[in-house]
């Protein structure tokens, strides 16, 4: 039986490549405009930013925000800091948690196992808001406000469920068979989930982990509002709103301290593809 090994994309005619391209080059404006706006309005003067006509392109454009931001702001690196400290415990954290039960609400058949995974959908319909003053009066009766546990904990609670679902979702696509093989061996459950679906899973987890840090770099603003009042502590958003003056918003080094704040984000992001490529790899040849 023969094969047509040429390749894909080759296949297509020229105007089904054209209608494809054109369709991407939309898709990627969308995306993309707002990032490339942001970041030709923290090159602008702020003189420039309310001019009429609007100018597009900064004319005599610097990175002069970059540098008067730290300035604006004392104290930024540390925001930057915290948000970073943050999000990776969270993800640590939701990790250790979800793993082992992904695999348990894969594999094994339980007594209540529908009912709790509707309940983990259910939680994610709750909005953080709706829980402020339940979780303020507990995190108050542990005395753990003012403190990094009293934003970690609730970012943890509200991240699990999803990533439980996502994590799930695709260790039930791991072949039972190499379960199965690994017991008649003589291999015991938690052996069997250590060496065998772990490697194999190591895609899905990288994906839960990068949507965890996301989430959890995200959803720090309310959180920190409510739970923290100690500058040492606050994460990244609340630096940010701090360039919203009474008198005017500084765009510019607003623009530029969000896009030096979503580095530290972009980095961890880009190092965990470089994993997820290699677990995909790997599960290919196992």
């Amino acid at each position: 039986m023969s094969y047509d090994k040429t390749a894909l994309i080759n296949r297509y005619k020229w105007y089904e490549l054209v209608g494809i391209y054109s369709g991407i080059a939309v898709f990627l404006t969308f995306v993309l405009a707002p990032f490339v706006e942001g970041f030709l309005v923290s090159l602008k003067p702020l003189s420039q930013l309310f001019s009429s006509p609007y100018r597009f392109w900064p004319e005599n454009g610097s990175f002069d925000a970059y540098i008067t931001m730290w300035d604006s702001v004392p104290g930024f690196a540390r925001y930057i800091f915290n948000s970073f400290l943050i999000s990776t415990i969270a993800t640590v954290v939701v990790l250790i948690l979800v793993v082992p039960a992904s695999y348990a609400f894969a594999r094994f058949e339980f007594r209540g196992r529908g009912q709790l995974l509707a309940a983990f959908l259910a939680v994610n319909m709750f909005s953080g808001a709706v829980l402020l003053i339940p979780l303020f009066r507990l995190m108050r009766s542990l005395g753990v406000l003012n403190t990094y546990f009293a934003m970690i904990v609730p970012g943890v609670a509200f991240l699990i469920p999803s990533a439980i679902w996502l994590l799930r979702t695709y260790m039930m696509r791991i072949p039972r068979e190499l379960e199965e093989a690994a017991y008649v061996d003589g291999a015991g459950y938690f052996y069997t989930f250590r060496r065998v679906i772990l490697p194999l899973a190591t895609p899905g987890i990288a994906v839960v982990a990068i949507t965890t840090f996301i989430g959890a770099y995200a959803q720090q603003f309310i959180f920190a509002l409510t739970f923290n009042s100690k500058t040492e502590y606050m994460p990244l958003p609340i630096g940010l709103f701090a360039y919203f003056g009474r008198q005017e918003v500084i765009w510019n080094e607003l623009m530029a301290a969000s896009f030096v704040g979503i580095t530290p984000a972009m980095i961890v992001i880009f190092f965990l593809q470089r994993y997820l490529v290699s677990g995909l790899t790997a599960g290919a040849v196992k």
